[in-house]
């Protein structure tokens, strides 16, 4: 096999650019990372946090910073981030893609090689010379759960990085951590995370119900940290802590607890695939939790934005015969018929619950799946499920919306309410990650726009005014 063959064999194409992928199971010395403590501390303090750094690399690096409802996002340096035990060190900035790809193609080291003054441009030669493109991306989804944060309508400990879908490599495990995690995720292994991050040992996560765990809520949805108590942020420039939502996924690296954790295989698209950790994730606890779909079962989703219309990928795949997407934006509309809608129904043109009714030939839908977060759709969901149907709640909103519903109808004709939060990592996210390998979830099709990391502020901006069809990732480079 020829030389440049060798190196073309490691090229993967997706229908819009070549990637090339680098995606070594062994650690590079010049990307170990080095810390002054001989042993695990208590707790990391700001002065901590600046002696940990990568070896001949950066100490620090950047994230996106929500300080207070109403000001901007803005960028600040931060202290390279440091796990703790059974945490993982992702880096989801694709600075050393041409240095993995050389190794991997080849397995000699340039970086050791003390001649080679530019390693930069002894990559970008070496791509020349093969006529070889590299477009290497690490990602993280923009979702409404943010926009609900950075808005003031979901209460969070500030400041805060925003940004829980997210696509990485491992770069460190930290200090004491179980042998069997370093053995599943190996430094160089590539990862998606999913948003709710299970502590692995409490009475939910005992029983398999992750999607319940008691330190994601008590720790992080609460406090804003890992489940220490502590926070695995410091500003570079005052050493002043900042909190994590989850994993505080906008940023160059973030700390993620390795049971919300998957391995992402070569095949999957890189950037398009962080959205498994939230928008298919959310989408996957609802449908086979929540409502257990069936085939044959007939399904409304109302709300067909990222985690909506993921909704109805996972509606399809599961065999629902009849899938009623409800919106009140046509370009949605026509975008779920390509996702596996067989009814588009437009709320602001008709009444929706009438409209469902006279598709399921007036009986209503098995299963009615609210999106929004809207008191209005709320009471549609409740409203459009058959007798003995399941009305499933799925849409965060304003902290202490009420919605309402009928009492006598919910108990005379057994309507089940039900909420769901999303699925459950150790369990869930590798069958998602089949799904999607196999083509039954189409993930280039959920994904309507990438941006640049400087530009994610203005994808916030564009998610609030609705200009966002599908699901919006940052690429972090």
């Amino acid at each position: 096999m020829s030389f440049p063959h060798i190196i073309r064999s490691a090229i993967r194409s997706t229908s819009s650019k070549i990637a090339l992928l680098a995606r070594s199971t062994t650690p590079f010395t010049n990307r170990s990372f080095s810390s002054s403590f001989e042993s695990e501390k208590n707790s990391t303090t700001p002065s901590e946090a600046s002696y940990y750094h990568l070896s001949g690399g950066p100490s620090h690096m950047r994230a996106a910073v929500f300080w207070e409802p109403g000001k901007p996002l803005t960028f600040e340096d931060f202290h390279m981030p440091r796990p703790k035990a059974n945490e993982v060190l992702i880096k989801t900035k694709g600075q050393n893609a041409m240095h993995h790809a050389w190794v991997r193609c080849t397995g000699l080291d340039p970086a050791a090689n003390k001649n080679l003054v530019n390693k930069q441009d002894f990559y970008l030669s070496w791509l020349d010379t093969y006529k070889l493109a590299l477009l290497v991306y690490v990602s993280c989804g923009v979702c409404h759960s943010d926009l609900h944060v950075i808005k003031g309508e979901l209460p969070f400990a500030s400041p805060c990085v925003v940004g829980h879908e997210i696509t990485g490599e491992v770069v460190e495990h930290g200090q004491l951590s179980d042998s069997k995690i370093i053995e599943r995720f190996p430094v160089g292994s590539q990862v998606v995370g999913a948003f709710i991050m299970p502590c692995g040992s409490c009475s939910f996560c005992s029983k398999g119900q992750d999607d319940l765990c008691e330190d994601f809520f008590a720790y992080n949805r609460a406090k804003g940290t890992l489940y220490d108590g502590e926070t695995r942020l410091f500003l570079r420039n005052s050493g002043k802590p900042v909190y994590m939502y989850s994993m505080g996924g906008l940023a160059e690296y973030c700390v993620v607890p390795a049971h919300a954790l998957a391995v992402l295989p070569n095949s999957l698209p890189y950037t398009e695939s962080a959205i498994l950790g939230c928008a298919v994730f959310t989408a996957y606890g609802a449908m086979a939790h929540a409502a257990e779909v069936r085939p044959g079962d007939a399904v409304a989703v109302i709300g067909i934005g990222g985690v909506g219309s993921s909704c109805l990928q996972i509606a399809r795949a599961f065999g629902a015969s009849e899938i009623i997407a409800v919106d009140v934006q046509d370009e949605k509309l026509q975008k779920a018929k390509f996702l596996g809608a067989t009814h588009c129904v437009n709320a602001s043109k008709v009444d929706a619950v009438k409209t469902i009714k006279d598709i399921t030939g007036g009986y209503g839908v098995d299963i009615a799946v609210e999106a929004l977060g809207r008191p209005q759709t709320f009471l549609q969901c409740v409203q459009s499920v058959r007798d003995g149907g399941k009305a499933v709640m799925i849409g965060l909103t304003l902290s202490g919306a009420k919605g309402e519903v009928d009492i006598n109808h919910l108990v005379r004709r057994q309507i089940k309410v039900i909420g769901s939060y999303g699925a459950r990592a150790r369990q869930d996210l590798p069958k998602l990650i089949k799904l999607a390998e196999s083509g039954i979830f189409n993930l280039s099709a959920a994904v309507s726009r990438t941006c640049k990391f400087e530009d994610a502020p203005q994808a916030y901006k564009d998610l609030d005014q609705g200009t966002i069809t599908g699901r919006a990732v940052v690429e972090i480079m």
